[in-house]
């Protein structure tokens, strides 16, 4: 049989594609800007019929009624990590999270820890020789595909073809659903004055020749617009937004330096809108890989003046850092931040950077704090910790004593809470003692 005979045989309406889901099972969803909204909409049509389908995927950016208080019952999601779309839903215990590391996510799928009964996938049209492409996210994506007992897949003649292990056969896939329809599109965080300063203090850390890793955030994707004056940049990343558009087609994004697959930009999936998926359609400069193959710390190390950026929510006075919550208040999860930060530490000349603003709330609450909000989770514990950088300069913690870094991250924090921090220093007796305390104390 034709390749081409055997496709037309696959395809199907996409409430005839998702029959195939029963009731127990564990189905996973596409990542990012590649979420199949036709068959995740099939889905949730026939939740009359189903009754406790697991649903696992880390962030999508379309929408998620299966996490809708009605869909209890039907449907309980697993998060690796959170959008906008679940995060009610796992705080309202209507969802679950699991944290864990981007680049341990497959293993979960291969080892059999986490069996996926079956894959919603969205796909790029078969080319010439029966070949679909997963377009903009390969992530966790391709290894779904390869360990899932069925495979759906929304055709759609939006999504662009791109390079790297991108690829499936039509003989790969059980099932399609052809569809013409935009893919979810993410625009960029908003910028202000206190973020653009912190993107310009982590810019002056970049040197030419660098390979960056622009991890999510106004403040990471602020930084490249202050990197026009570099020369021979490459991309190692997770993801990459629009704002990579610019520095690629001017030549500063060129690959040239790269000690680890040289003149191509390695990323796992896009985070943008319609200009970037254009701009990656059967673009060569790309080459997606699995996160599995992106985020693993060992093959980051590997590429020499590796700088990794990453955002934090809250850092203590010792080094400790909280990325995935607000207090007990789940709010996004660990990604990949860990795994780029120790890569980026073990290799030569490597830099890991976490950015922030100084405060929150509009000024009213120090970024910088004596201790984390209780319930607070430490994504990146204080012996990882690097450069800190925030609108008032850069600290690097590594090697410093807990007196050191609380000096350092002072220096660093919003000028009005600086004492308040300083005190807290001189009751714990991190900071030398004022003579006048000293004698305080002595008389107590």
């Amino acid at each position: 049989m034709s390749w081409q005979a055997e496709y037309q045989g696959k395809c199907m309406p996409a409430r005839d594609a998702v029959g195939s889901v029963e009731s127990g099972m564990r189905v996973y969803i596409h990542s990012g800007c590649a979420e199949p909204e036709t068959l995740v909409e099939a889905l949730v049509g026939r939740a009359p019929q189903l009754r406790d389908v697991e649903i696992v995927h880390i962030l999508t950016f379309g929408t998620a009624p299966y996490v809708a208080p009605e869909m209890a019952g039907h449907f309980r999601h697993v998060a690796f990590f959170m959008a906008a779309n679940v995060r009610a839903a796992v705080n309202e215990g209507r969802a679950d999270f699991v944290p864990i590391q981007l680049s341990e996510v497959e293993g979960l799928f291969a080892s059999g820890q986490m069996p996926l009964d079956v894959a919603l996938v969205q796909l790029s049209p078969p080319d010439g020789h029966g070949f679909v492409s997963l377009g903009v996210g390969v992530d966790l994506t391709m290894t779904a595909v390869r360990h899932a007992n069925r495979v759906i897949a929304q055709v759609n003649d939006q999504m662009p073809r791109t390079h790297g292990d991108t690829f499936l056969h039509v003989r790969d896939i059980d099932a399609f659903v052809e569809t013409s329809r935009p893919l979810c599109e993410v625009h960029g965080g908003e910028s202000t004055a206190e973020t653009r300063a912190s993107a310009r203090n982590v810019a002056a850390l970049i040197e030419d020749g660098a390979t960056l890793q622009v991890g999510i955030g106004a403040i990471p994707e602020g930084v490249l617009e202050f990197l026009h004056d570099r020369k021979d940049l490459g991309v190692h990343s997770e993801i990459v937004s629009d704002a990579i558009i610019p520095l690629m087609e001017s030549g500063v994004i060129n690959g040239r330096r790269k000690t680890l697959l040289p003149r191509k930009m390695v990323v796992g999936f896009l985070v943008g809108t319609r200009k970037l998926f254009q701009f990656a359609h059967d673009n060569p400069g790309f080459e997606f890989r699995a996160n599995s193959f992106v985020n693993n710390s060992q093959i980051i190390a590997q590429n020499d003046n590796m700088v990794a950026i990453n955002s934090a929510l809250q850092i203590d006075l010792t080094g400790q850092v909280c990325a995935d919550s607000i207090g007990t208040f789940f709010y996004s999860g660990i990604g990949g931040r860990v795994d780029f930060l120790r890569g980026a530490s073990l290799a030569k000349g490597g830099k890991a950077i976490l950015a922030l603003t100084s405060t929150a709330k509009n000024g009213a609450v120090s970024r910088i704090t004596p201790r984390l909000e209780p319930g607070a989770g430490v994504v990146t514990t204080r012996g990882l910790v690097r450069y800190v950088v925030t609108e008032f300069g850069a600290a690097y913690l590594h090697g410093l004593s807990i007196r050191q870094r609380a000096e350092a991250l002072i220096q660093i924090a919003h000028p009005k809470f600086r004492q308040e921090l300083y005190d807290y220093c001189e009751r714990h007796r991190w900071l030398p003692v004022k003579p006048e305390a000293a004698y305080a104390m002595a008389a107590k």
